[in-house]
């Protein structure tokens, strides 16, 4: 799994690299290739996120039903608290600032792609909002009945769908960005509008450290503990993040940065809450995808979503950041469903995202990790507050 996470961002930039050149001297009939094997790999991996949505949330509720108390409890909730607040941040955000950024909305002068050759159709076998009610009802329902067949059998079905991306889609992946990206070459798309991919990629960083900043203070406050004590620990796990890109990877060190937090970090509750953390609180990817998802919007599309639409996307990108802990390329490819049945993105912005979410997915995963202390902190002045005397807590996760 650190394997293919890690070396994904290089295959899909070579893909990226190779698309535009091909895009550039492309005749129509190479492009009638291309654009028939773009439709055909996007038709796989659409048919693969019902089953990405059933196979990760589904067990993870059971899993969090299974080891439930009030910590727990409220892990969780300050989890998606933080992940939702992240969204809506990044949302405002959008609205304020993209509209000023230099986006060319006119498609003048772009070539025009030639007809798909055939047509191979994959339907899903049901849709993302089946999939994710589904979902939370069966784990919800597992849990109430403490259904242990079923149980094990969502257990096993998480470890199948798991196979599928690593072995189906992840390998997909850059064969399909290069061909998305060789489209938009051959179109001229991607010359007018690559300078603008690189200003978000720092707007989104930007925000990353106001989004930590905020995290610190308010779990400072609510404690009574300097945030700085914690934050000040944090530099290696978050050197970690960067190179890894894997929460998992960095936890060893997320421990000991935590560890060494102490009085501010009460030892059960980095025992409890750090390892918890690394698998559902996803604010920095949460952030990312957001502010992402509006600026492919404005340019493909021409306009941003409406108010609605985007308040909706948060609060189920929120959920899906909670119940999908482990998916190679980050939370965007947990939530494709949401990107293409919530905001209604065809195959080209699907490919963007994943493209340019994916590149800059290790600063998504350091603000993640970093900001795991900090709702440690939020944990302990809970228990503090509460009464919970000091015992050895384990995530079950």
């Amino acid at each position: 799994m650190k394997k293919i996470t890690g070396s994904l961002p290089f295959k899909l930039l070579l893909g990226v690299i190779l698309g535009i050149i091909a895009g550039q001297v492309a005749g129509e009939g190479l492009m009638n290739i291309v654009v028939t094997f773009k439709y055909i790999l996007n038709q796989v991996i659409v048919f693969c996120v019902p089953l990405i949505i059933i196979g990760f949330i589904a067990p993870s509720i059971t899993r969090l039903g299974n080891n439930a108390s009030k910590m727990l409890g409220v892990a969780v909730t300050i989890a998606y608290v933080s992940s939702l607040g992240a969204a809506l941040f990044s949302m405002f955000a959008g609205y304020g600032l993209i509209p000023h950024l230099s986006i060319v909305a006119d498609v003048e002068g772009l070539k025009e792609l030639p007809d798909i050759v055939f047509k191979l159709d994959i339907p899903q076998i049901m849709s993302v909002m089946s999939a994710l009610v589904f979902s939370m009802l069966l784990g919800i329902a597992a849990t109430w009945t403490k259904a242990k067949v079923i149980t094990e059998v969502l257990e096993e079905f998480q470890k199948i769908v798991l196979e599928v991306v690593t072995r189906v889609v992840i390998p997909i992946l850059p064969i399909f960005i290069a061909l998305t990206f060789c489209a938009l070459s051959y179109e001229g798309t991607i010359t007018k509008q690559l300078p603008v991919f690189l200003q978000v990629v720092i707007i989104v960083m930007i925000g990353h450290y106001i989004w930590l900043a905020l995290l610190y203070a308010i779990g400072g406050a609510y404690s009574g503990k300097n945030p700085m004590s914690v934050l000040g620990n944090y530099g290696p796990a978050y050197i970690t993040a960067v190179g890894t890109m894997s929460s998992a990877a960095t936890l060893a060190v997320a421990l000991r940065c935590a560890k060494k937090s102490e009085p501010a970090l009460r030892d059960d509750m980095v025992d409890f809450g750090i390892p918890l953390f690394a698998n559902i609180h996803l604010c920095g990817s949460v952030l990312t995808e957001v502010f992402f998802v509006m600026t492919v919007s404005k340019i493909l599309y021409g306009t941003l979503p409406s108010l609605g639409t985007m308040i909706l996307f948060c609060a189920l990108l929120g959920v899906f950041a909670i119940g999908a802990p482990g998916v190679p390329g980050g939370t965007v490819m947990a939530s494709l469903g949401l990107i293409t049945g919530v905001l209604g993105f065809d195959e080209t912005g699907t490919a963007l995202m994943l493209t340019i979410f994916a590149l800059q997915d290790s600063f998504g995963t350091a603000c993640n990790v970093t900001g795991d202390g900090a709702l440690t902190m939020i944990l302990t002045g809970f228990a503090e507050r509460h009464g919970i005397k000091k015992q050895k807590i384990e995530s079950g996760l």
